[in-house]
């Protein structure tokens, strides 16, 4: 399993030009859309993450939110030279689903002449008043033997916070995937189709399906097979509904399924330990031998 913390990046250069937008898809780290004016989009669209529109020689930076459920996002600009920002960078919002907020207004600092300035955005899913209430999750398939490949602490990939209390599930390709639990599907991705071993090729690669639970916590289900993913944005599921099909895609050593629990602990996302059964009971799992997750390293993907 990559070294998910999901925190991404997008970049827009602000230049003297009528209007600017760029967008992230998230967990494409430094991707970028062709830059297109903000009528260009249609009106269903979900908001780009970061969107630049001119007003009369000022320029408004806007951050959207396209996920299905909450973020935290934040917008940072580099030091010294460019415009001046009201408010002050960087800036921390919350955003709900679907929604657009201006963040701040950026002025030239001398009358039509709009210095450069790079701008990113550091987002996080998931509200930082979210929690983990005490649910013992379902078994997210059913029908094959339980196998655990990689638990709490693995060695391989579960060592960064976002993933320590991880449990990675070895299943035969294209085995369903069914809801733990109850919640509303956050996030899909499903157009990667390759997996291997080298992170800096494959760790940002896996496809997923994040589930939004009523306390705040979100589930993750990842590696899934490519074209894998049988739920939409926004659809609300129930326990042991078939969200999609097991897969090898990502950073991965062999067909499994990655499962965490995650928490947003203020633009940092983190895993927590969560209970689960079987048809035979609960489960019990193994307990790492060091209990501190190690910090992610700079510029993890994930």
């Amino acid at each position: 399993m990559p070294q998910r913390s999901l925190r991404l990046c997008c970049a827009a250069l602000l230049a003297c030009i009528p209007a600017l937008a760029m967008a992230q898809r998230l967990l494409d780290w430094r991707h970028r859309e062709t830059p297109a004016p903000a009528a260009s989009a249609p009106a269903a669209a979900p908001p780009r993450w970061l969107q630049i529109e001119d007003e009369g020689g000022i320029q408004r930076a806007w951050i959207g939110n396209p996920l299905a459920g909450p973020v935290q996002v934040r917008l940072v600009g580099d030091a010294g030279g460019g415009p001046r920002a009201v408010p002050a960078l960087p800036v921390t919002l919350e955003l709900e689903a679907g929604e657009r907020r201006l963040a701040a207004r950026l002025y030239p600092s001398a009358p039509g002449k709009m210095p450069p300035l790079r701008l990113d955005i550091d987002a996080v899913p998931g509200s930082p008043r979210g929690r983990a209430d005490d649910v013992v999750y379902r078994l997210p398939f059913s029908g094959v033997p339980v196998h655990v490949g990689q638990g709490f602490g693995g060695a391989f990939s579960h060592r960064d916070p976002a993933n320590f209390h991880a449990l990675d599930f070895a299943l035969p390709e294209g085995t369903p995937v069914l809801a733990a639990r109850e919640g509303v599907v956050m996030e899909i991705r499903g157009d990667f189709r390759e997996g291997g071993r080298d992170p800096a090729r494959f760790g940002t690669q896996a496809n997923l399906v994040r589930v939004l639970h009523a306390d705040g916590s979100m589930a993750l289900y990842a590696h899934l097979a490519p074209g894998g993913t049988g739920v939409r944005p926004g659809q609300r599921v129930r326990a042991g509904d078939r969200l999609g099909l097991s897969g090898n895609t990502g950073l991965s050593t062999g067909p499994h399924l990655h499962f965490a629990v995650q928490l947003n602990r203020g633009m940092r996302l983190v895993s927590v330990p969560f209970r689960m059964a079987g048809p035979l009971g609960e489960l019990r799992f193994a307990r790492p031998a060091v209990s501190t997750p190690a910090p992610a390293a700079p510029g993890s993907p994930l």
